[in-house]
C-alpha cells in the first residue's frame, strides 16, 4: 500500500506533465482526477483561481502572498481567455498600449473585447478581475501576439483608443509611439477608415511627442485625400527630453520618460548636496564604521536570518555545504558572507568617485564585480552554478507582493545601459539617489540581490554628492516598499523620494545609524543572530 508521501509523489507527477504540455499557468479542474486535484491543493501544490481553474503554487508561501499569482496573472490570462474565446479575443487598445510600451504591470482590472463577450466581471485574486466586453475585434492584420496574449497592433491601438490614455497613460504611450518606424501603415488605417479626428489627435500627439514629420505625415496626407484635418494635443504635457525615434525596444524611452517625469518631485524633497568631502579618508572611515549596520539592515530587509556559529565555520573553512543538513543556514550563512566581500568592492568604487571620477560611469564599470562579490560564497558553497554570476539574468523574476512585472531579460540589456547614461548625465546629485536607486529595482536586472545591488547604488551617489552613507532600516521595511510600489505601478516618486530626503536628513544632522539589537531574549534573537554574524565576519576580515 502506497504511502502518503508516494501518493502525493504520484500527484505531482500528472500535474508536472500537465505544465510540461500546456504551459501549466492554468489547470482546469477537469484536467485532473479529484484524487489528485483535492490532494495538491491540500498540500499547497495547487491553488483555486476562479471555479473549475486553478494555478500551480509552492507549498511555503504564507496565507495571502500575492507574489505567485502575480507571477501567474499573464498566463493565466492568456490560458483562460484561449480557452473561454479561441483566437477572438484581444486585449483592449489601451491594455495593448501598454504592453506595446513594455508595461507589464499586473492591472486591477484586465479589458479584454471578444464577439462573444458577456459584458460582466470575473473576479481573480488579491482584487484582481477581468472584464470581458462583447466588441467587435479588428481585422486579423490588426492584431498581434505577444507572450500569449493576443493584442491590437499599435496603429489600430492608437486608432481606438479612448482620447484620455494620453494624459492618464502618458508613459506607456510615449514609449510605444517612439517605436513607431513609419508612419505608413497607421496612415492608410486612418485614410479607410475616415478617421479625421482621431488623424488631428495622433498629429498633435506625435508633435508634442517630438515627432513633428509624422504629425506633418498625417496632417497632409489626410488633406490630399480631401479630409479636413484639425490638429490638437492630447497630452497634459511635453516632455522635455529628446525621444529616441529610431529605438525598437520601449524599454530605453520608458526609463528615460521616467527619469524626466520623476526629476522635479525628487528636487522639490531631497536635501542640497554637500559637495564632496575635502577628506576623503575621514569619509571612507564612516563608510567602513557603517559596515555591521548597513549590513544587519540591509540582510534583514531581504529576509535573511545568520547563525554565529554557522559564519564561524566557513569562516574557518572547516564548513562542508555536502554534509550540512541546515539548508536554511546555509544559504543565510553565504548571504552575509557575500555581503561582506560586496561592501568591501563597493568601498573600492566609493574611493573613485571621492577622487572625481563620475560616478555614472564607475557604477556602470564596477556593479558586475559588486553583484559577483555578492553571490561568490555561494558558488564556492556549491548553492549556485557559476554561470549564475555571468552577466544579467536569463530568465523572468518577480518581486515579492508586487504588482510590477520587470522588463524581460532582453530588455534588460537595452534599459542598463539607458539608466547608465542618465546616471553619467544628470546634473542634481539628489536625482542620481533616489533615481538611480528606483530605477534599477525597477528593472530588476539579477535574478537575486537586486535590493542589495539598489542600496550599494545609493550609496555610491550619496558619495558623490557629499552626503553620509545612509542605512534603510529594517523597521521602515513596510514603508519602504510600499513607497517602491507607488512609484513603480503608480509612477509616483514622491513618497519614495521623501522616504529617502528623510534618512539623509537625519543623517546630515548628524543623526546616528540606525540601532542593532544586542539583546539575546526572544524577540531579539532573529536580530542578535544577524548582528552577530556581520559582526564576526567584519572583526575577522584581513
Amino acid at each position: 500500500m502506497a504511502t502518503p508521501s508516494e501518493k502525493l509523489a504520484e500527484s505531482l507527477k500528472v500535474l508536472r506533465a500537465l505544465q510540461k504540455a500546456g504551459g501549466g499557468a492554468a489547470i482546469r479542474a477537469r484536467d485532473l482526477t479529484r484524487t489528485h486535484r483535492e490532494r495538491l491543493v491540500s498540500s499547497g501544490f495547487l491553488r483555486e483561481v476562479i471555479k473549475g481553474w486553478y494555478t500551480p503554487a509552492r507549498p511555503d508561501e504564507a496565507p495571502g502572498e500575492s507574489t505567485a499569482w502575480y507571477a501567474a496573472f499573464w498566463p493565466f490570462a492568456a490560458a483562460y481567455l484561449e480557452h473561454r474565446f479561441g483566437r477572438n479575443w484581444a486585449l483592449s487598445p489601451e491594455q495593448s498600449i501598454a504592453l506595446h510600451g513594455g508595461n507589464w504591470t499586473v492591472p486591477r482590472q484586465l479589458v479584454v473585447r471578444a464577439p462573444r463577450g458577456r459584458n460582466k466581471i470575473t473576479s481573480f485574486p488579491h482584487g484582481t478581475s477581468l472584464l470581458d466586453l462583447r466588441a467587435a475585434l479588428p481585422a486579423a492584420s490588426d492584431r498581434q501576439e505577444r507572450e500569449g496574449l493576443r493584442i491590437f497592433s499599435l496603429e489600430s491601438a492608437l486608432i481606438q483608443c479612448s482620447p484620455n490614455v494620453f494624459s492618464r497613460r502618458a508613459t506607456d504611450v510615449r514609449a510605444a509611439m517612439a517605436t513607431l518606424r513609419s508612419p505608413s501603415r497607421l496612415l492608410s488605417r486612418l485614410l479607410e477608415g475616415g478617421h479625421t479626428t482621431v488623424a488631428g489627435r495622433l498629429a498633435g500627439a506625435f508633435r508634442n511627442n517630438g515627432r513633428g514629420d509624422v504629425a506633418d505625415d498625417i496632417v497632409r496626407t489626410m488633406r490630399t485625400a480631401g479630409y479636413d484635418v484639425r490638429e490638437t494635443d492630447p497630452f497634459a504635457d511635453r516632455p522635455a527630453l529628446a525621444l529616441l525615434s529610431r529605438e525598437t525596444s520601449p524599454y530605453v524611452n520608458r526609463v528615460r520618460l521616467l527619469w524626466q517625469k520623476m526629476r522635479a518631485p525628487v528636487i522639490e524633497r531631497f536635501p542640497k548636496a554637500p559637495g564632496l568631502p575635502p577628506d576623503a579618508d575621514a569619509y571612507m572611515k564612516g563608510v567602513s564604521d557603517a559596515y555591521v549596520t548597513d549590513a544587519y539592515h540591509s540582510l534583514s530587509i531581504e529576509g535573511y536570518q545568520v547563525s554565529p556559529e554557522l559564519i564561524e565555520r566557513v569562516r574557518s573553512g572547516v564548513w562542508n555545504p555536502a554534509g550540512d543538513r541546515h539548508d536554511r543556514e546555509q544559504r543565510d550563512a553565504m548571504a552575509a558572507r557575500g555581503y561582506f566581500q560586496a561592501y568591501g568592492a563597493v568601498q573600492l568604487t566609493i574611493r573613485r568617485v571621492l577622487s572625481g571620477q563620475d560616478p555614472g560611469e564607475v557604477a556602470r564599470e564596477d556593479h558586475p564585480t559588486w553583484h559577483r562579490e555578492l553571490f561568490a560564497p555561494s558558488v564556492s558553497a556549491g548553492l549556485l552554478r557559476p554561470a549564475d554570476l555571468a552577466g544579467y539574468r536569463n530568465g523572468p523574476v518577480y518581486i515579492r507582493g508586487s504588482m510590477h512585472v520587470p522588463p524581460n531579460r532582453d530588455a534588460v540589456l537595452d534599459a542598463m545601459p539607458a539608466l547608465f547614461d542618465l546616471l553619467r548625465d544628470e546634473t542634481d546629485p539628489a536625482v542620481r539617489v533616489v533615481l538611480g536607486h528606483f530605477l534599477f529595482v525597477y528593472i530588476h536586472p539579477y535574478l537575486d540581490g537586486n535590493g542589495r545591488m539598489g542600496r550599494f547604488l545609493m550609496n555610491l551617489v550619496l558619495a558623490a554628492g557629499g552626503y553620509p552613507w545612509t542605512v534603510i532600516p529594517i523597521a521602515r521595511r513596510t514603508a519602504y516598499m510600499a513607497a517602491l510600489e507607488r512609484a513603480s505601478v503608480g509612477e509616483d516618486i514622491r513618497p519614495f523620494a521623501q522616504f529617502l530626503a528623510d534618512l539623509v536628513e537625519e543623517r546630515l544632522a548628524g543623526g546616528p545609524l540606525p540601532d542593532v539589537p544586542k539583546s539575546s531574549g526572544a524577540d531579539g534573537a532573529q536580530g542578535c543572530e544577524v548582528a552577530a554574524a556581520v559582526a564576526a565576519l567584519w572583526r575577522a576580515k584581513p
